[in-house]
């Protein structure tokens, strides 16, 4: 196993441990070390020949440990987890700058502040991703802001044991009315954190809570909605794609909060949105979100599988001018790469039986692993396969509060096209 490849075995990493003099160190195999040296800041057990305890005599989860090469020179400070998959996880490159409570303060004020040249985080109508993960050098925490409150996620039990100095540091940047700590699926037996959902601190957040994007309103379930109750990602792309919904009939599929089709009516001045999902709360919301805006009158909402109501649609001869696609993610692993690219081409051939010639596709993937590349040969293909000509006419991805890390291209996770389909 590469450096960059997962274990996805399920099978905790079995390490050589050596005792030594000074401070702990996570050894490298030989020719491991270059993605380090550049700045990626994921340790796989397959790029790693030996753990020196250092005079504390033992390595936990969590501790700070230096990662060096076989050679033994100096790469980066991390945090250690033998648990996770991704067995040390890198957050500095300066010998000198070991990970102490000011270290962690300084890449948390580093992030808000760039939020708050983007977003007035005084306004209670402001939502906004304020913690990015890798693409603000904290990997495994993600940190959104709605209203006034935050949504905290932790995806590493290494950070997790540092939250006191992070979460002190977002009390004093940012003031909070309250923060909520939400969980993800699957953690335990990935990282080995055992953490359950709740108020960390000042008031329980308000259901929903209400905030304002390009001329919408949003009522948003930040304690039990998916991930943190919204996709702030897709804030701009909604608005792109309106632009060519004018009196246009919209399929909207897996419409979660029905935030493409509703942003289509109210700001597009679509005709009608039939949004599809198969989460009768995800609809739920769509509804109410449809109210809250005055389009409710051309919504129809539908609970189904996305790929048997396309179907559906298709044998019921229906056509639209847009269509929508905004499927969770289908790529996981590097394993599973190939699969997911089929996955991708069917669900857009099935997107075409049901739009007219001449008709707007938007088509999206949110699955890290497959570039931008790879997610344009996907519209190739869907061409090639249903016989369609397909213009794309706009590429985008995520905003800029979802920044990019230059050294980490897996931050660079979503992909959407805009096409017209002849």
């Amino acid at each position: 196993m590469s450096d960059e490849e997962e274990d996805v075995s399920g099978r905790v990493p079995q390490f050589r441990y050596e005792a030594s003099r000074g401070l702990p160190q996570v050894v490298l195999r030989p020719r491991r070390a270059q993605p380090f040296f550049g700045r990626h800041p994921w340790v796989f057990a397959g790029a790693i020949d030996v753990i020196r305890t250092g005079d504390v005599g033992s390595v936990e989860p969590g501790d700070p440990i230096q990662l060096v090469s076989h050679e033994g020179r100096f790469i980066a400070w991390g945090l250690f987890n033998p648990i996770s998959r991704i067995s040390v996880r890198l957050y500095s490159w300066q010998e000198s700058q070991p990970l102490t409570a000011d270290y962690w303060r300084g890449l948390v004020e580093s992030a808000v502040l760039l939020r708050r040249r983007l977003f007035d985080l005084s306004r209670s109508a402001t939502g906004c991703r304020l913690i990015f993960s890798e693409a603000d050098f904290l990997s495994g925490l993600t940190v959104d802001h709605y209203g006034g409150w935050l949504l905290v996620q932790f995806t590493s039990l290494a950070l997790w044991r540092h939250r006191e100095h992070l979460l002190a540091a977002l009390e004093a940047l940012v003031q909070p009315r309250g923060i909520w700590l939400r969980t993800e699926k699957g953690m335990r037996e990935s990282e080995g954190l055992e953490v359950v959902d709740g108020l960390i601190s000042g008031v329980e957040p308000a259901q929903p809570v209400f905030i304002e994007e390009h001329g919408t309103t949003w009522g948003v379930d930040v304690q039990r909605g998916q991930k943190t109750g919204c996709y702030l990602d897709q804030r701009d792309n909604r608005l792109a794609a309106s632009r060519y919904m004018a009196g246009a009939e919209v399929l909207d599929a897996f419409c979660f909060s029905g935030g493409f089709g509703i942003t289509a009516l109210k700001c597009g001045g679509a005709a009608a949105v039939t949004g599809i999902d198969s989460s009768e709360a995800a609809l739920a919301l769509a509804r109410n979100n449809a109210i809250l805006n005055g389009v409710a009158d051309r919504c129809e909402w539908i609970h189904e599988d996305v790929r048997t109501a396309l179907d559906q649609l298709a044998g019921a001869k229906r056509l639209f001018d847009g269509v929508i696609l905004d499927p969770p993610r289908m790529a996981r692993t590097r394993g599973g790469l190939e699969r997911a690219l089929q996955g991708y081409i069917r669900l857009n051939e099935a997107g075409l039986k049901v739009l007219r010639p001449g008709g707007i596709l938007v088509t999206c993937s949110c699955s890290g692993l497959v570039s931008r590349d790879d997610f344009a040969e996907v519209v190739a293909e869907t061409a090639r396969r249903s016989g369609r000509n397909l213009q794309i006419l706009e590429h985008h991805g995520q905003p800029a509060d979802h920044p990019v890390s230059a050294t980490c291209p897996e931050t660079e996770y979503l992909k959407v096209l805009i096409c017209r389909a002849l």
